[in-house]
């Protein structure tokens, strides 16, 4: 009996949704696979990975946490990817708008004012979309590839960032390490829930899922990235111009992933690194797509992509496994997601070999 892919009259709904499902469902079985290969009784270390980390209050609010920055730069390259607008640099937005924040916090130092934090963000949101400009320019002006300059990009945002952080934003009383003075309680986020690290950014990022869930799904503008990603050709006929949604995704997308900088900054750091993300702006890009680009289906991915990352660490701890770990299973999730999603669009038809012969 042989198998073989024939198309679909219609892309399947059912298994836009279930799709994701089974990527995970496959990751776990693999990475169970992978346990028992490496020594690690599979059950325990499932447990270990994706249970230990959130069996506590502590441990669930560190979930959303993490959570928070994945989910805020996932939904605004949801915006570009729902118009077509391939935005990679979102790791390079989000160091910048780390920078931008942080020279708030760091030329207010000392200083009580209420008005600091509220800076911070704004000058946060400011530097991604600046760094989002870049790519949206080139490629309307010139028709540069926006997938490699917004890419290109990160890199010399981390540079930029490593020079300050190295140079002139260095803590004098840091005993030579690269990194700024610690922030002073204006410059740091409210903590919600006390004895913990979640913070204000958590619920301000939550808000803003349900502000682009209105925006996608009750507006003319999200009417519009629809019609862009799905048919140029209409969308041009009908007068939306492509150019101009490319300028909103990269800079919508650029201010969300520069916001999410400050709020990480603000937040579980409290002081400029010369690295402020274990990769939020690509893993994000996982988050998007498993999450379908819905902003509820977001909010899901992010909290299982989050927690990735808190059971790497816990295994880390617990098991004395290397930190690759978490991106072996990142990679899974997205693997298996690309995988599976062929059957959106096309079927697995049974044949038996002379059916095949024949054909």
């Amino acid at each position: 009996m042989l198998l073989r892919l024939e198309s679909r009259r219609a892309p399947s709904v059912l298994l836009t949704w279930l799709t994701p499902v089974m990527a995970i469902a496959a990751t776990l079985v693999t990475g169970a696979i992978i346990f028992a290969a490496m020594g690690h009784a599979p059950g325990q270390a499932l447990y270990t990975f994706f249970i230990l980390p959130i069996n506590s209050g502590y441990g669930f609010t560190e979930l959303l946490v993490k959570a928070t920055p994945l989910a805020l730069i996932a939904l605004g390259l949801a915006i570009g990817f729902r118009s077509s607008v391939w935005n990679i640099g979102a790791e390079g937005q989000l160091t910048l708008g780390a920078v931008f924040g942080g020279g708030v916090a760091i030329f207010t130092h000392g200083s009580e004012s209420i008005f600091i934090l509220p800076l911070m963000m704004l000058a946060g949101v400011v530097g991604g979309m600046l760094w989002g400009a870049i790519p949206a320019y080139l490629k309307t002006r010139f028709n540069a590839n926006e997938i490699l300059v917004s890419l290109m990009l990160t890199y010399v945002a981390t540079l930029a960032l490593s020079a300050l952080v190295h140079g002139p934003w260095k803590d004098p009383g840091g005993y030579n390490f690269p990194e700024s003075v610690l922030f002073g309680d204006a410059a740091l986020l409210p903590i919600l829930v006390e004895g913990t690290r979640l913070h204000l950014g958590s619920l301000i990022a939550l808000l803003l899922l349900v502000a682009g869930w209105f925006v996608l799904a009750r507006t003319l503008l999200g009417f519009q990235v629809r019609v862009v990603g799905m048919a140029p050709m209409a969308a041009s006929y009908a007068g939306f111009q492509q150019k101009r949604m490319v300028w909103i995704a990269l800079l919508v997308s650029g201010a969300l992933a520069g916001l999410a900088g400050v709020f990480e900054i603000a937040g579980p750091i409290g002081q400029l690194l010369p690295v402020v993300s274990p990769g939020y702006g690509f893993t994000a890009i996982i988050v998007a797509f498993l999450g379908r680009l819905h902003p509820l289906g977001i909010l899901i991915a992010a909290l299982i992509l989050a927690l990735s990352y808190l059971g790497g660490e816990t295994a880390q701890i617990e098991m004395r496994l290397p930190q690759g770990i978490t991106g072996v299973f990142q990679g899974m999730i997205l693997f298996y997601l690309l995988a599976s999603d062929v059957l959106i669009r096309y079927r697995l038809r049974l044949l038996a070999p002379a059916a095949e012969s024949r054909s």
